[in-house]
Order: structure tokens, then sequence, then C-alpha cells
């Protein structure tokens, strides 16, 4: 199960870094690119992404 919070979680991330270079207008060609409201979701979305990585990189808990 961890394996699936990995890949969910850089695949957040990754749209997210997208979204935010959308809205910063450095990829171009999209209804997205230079639109401010993109720059400002897309950290957040990526930083969504990380936490989910990091849930899929935590160590399970010894059961007692």
């Amino acid at each position: 199960m961890r394996w699936v919070w990995l890949i969910i979680g850089v695949l957040v991330f990754l749209m997210g870094t997208l979204w935010t270079l959308q809205g910063l207008d450095v990829v171009g060609g999209s209804p997205m690119s230079g639109v401010t409201l993109w720059a400002i979701v897309g950290p957040i979305v990526a930083v969504v992404g990380l936490v989910l990585v990091g849930i899929g990189l935590r160590k399970p808990r010894a059961s007692v």
C-alpha cells in the first residue's frame, strides 16, 4: 500500500509543479499560462504531493 501513496504523491507533485510553471508563464501553450491563480494553486498542490510522498516513505509502526 505504501507504493500507492508514493506514486500518487509523485504525480500530484508533478502536476502542481506544472501548474506553477504555467501560472508563471514559463510553460506556454495553455489557457492556464500566465494566469496568477495557477501560480498560487500549483505550489499548494505540489506541497500536498510531497506530504503524500512522505506518507509513502514512512516506515510502518512495529506492532506490539
